[in-house]
């Protein structure tokens, strides 16, 4: 059969192919290299490089035609990079400083249960916020997620820094466990779409999107709902392979 080059498959990465900040099954990844041999593949997540290495291989670069970290702020084809932007660079130095004395003020006040180390990571694309601290166990951050849905902290969070920030321009969203992420209007995951599109590329017409955060608020509605692409809302690992295979087997 003949790899159609005119379709690719994005794919998120926590709860679309791994379970939240975990290593993907050996079976997810099995049956991903024999989806590409039918059509293009990709990666679009707000973490950095790193991370996702340690959730899909060190070599994930290498098993993907496409690889988007931080939503596409760094972009990889075929291994290579092609292009990098900056978040510091984009809001500037003083902005940038006012906006995380505020966060870690407004961490330090926050009652939760438990609260641990790194509040804020700097990416090259964006700020993650954790209430809880990005260095809690997995225990404690499914504790905080239960709490969270019950009580609503991450929404309170943002709702506070959108109106005390209204005039910066920036897009919150909630996902995965324990945080939520802070960038640039416009640089959601559907940054990343530019890539697949001249002058970068002109032969893919159908870009298909696999995100378990898809409702509103989600770091997977802005791609999910985009006119540019087929978003496909999953659950888990397992119903991304069972969806797949239905669209493309």
């Amino acid at each position: 059969m003949v790899k159609d080059t005119t379709k690719i498959c994005l794919f998120d990465v926590d709860g679309t192919l791994t379970e939240p900040r975990k290593v993907a099954k050996p079976e997810t990844l099995e049956f991903i290299k024999q989806l590409r041999e039918k059509v293009l593949i990709g990666i679009v997540g707000g973490s950095d490089l790193v991370k996702q290495q340690e959730q899909l291989g060190a070599d994930c670069l290498e098993h993907f035609d496409f690889f988007f970290s931080e939503n596409g702020l760094a972009a990889y084809k075929a291994g290579a990079l092609i292009k990098k932007t900056s978040f510091k660079e984009h809001l500037g130095e003083a902005k940038l400083k006012t906006l995380i004395n505020f966060i870690l003020h407004y961490v330090a006040d926050l009652d939760i249960p438990v609260k641990r180390g790194t509040f804020i990571e700097f990416r090259n694309g964006m700020l993650n916020v954790s209430p809880i601290g990005r260095n809690c166990s997995q225990e404690e951050r499914d504790e905080f997620e239960k709490l969270d849905i019950a009580n609503g902290w991450r929404k309170a969070f943002v709702a506070t820094l959108q109106e005390k920030f209204a005039d910066y321009n920036l897009t919150y969203s909630i996902g995965g466990q324990i945080s939520f992420d802070v960038f640039p209007q416009g640089w959601d995951k559907t940054f990343c779409l530019r890539y697949l599109e001249p002058p970068y590329e002109s032969g893919i017409t159908e870009v298909h999107f696999f995100g378990d955060k898809t409702k509103p608020g989600g770091n997977d509605y802005e791609i999910y709902t985009s006119d540019k692409t087929v978003g496909h809302a999953v659950t888990c690992p397992e119903d991304t392979v069972a969806e797949c295979k239905k669209l493309f087997f």
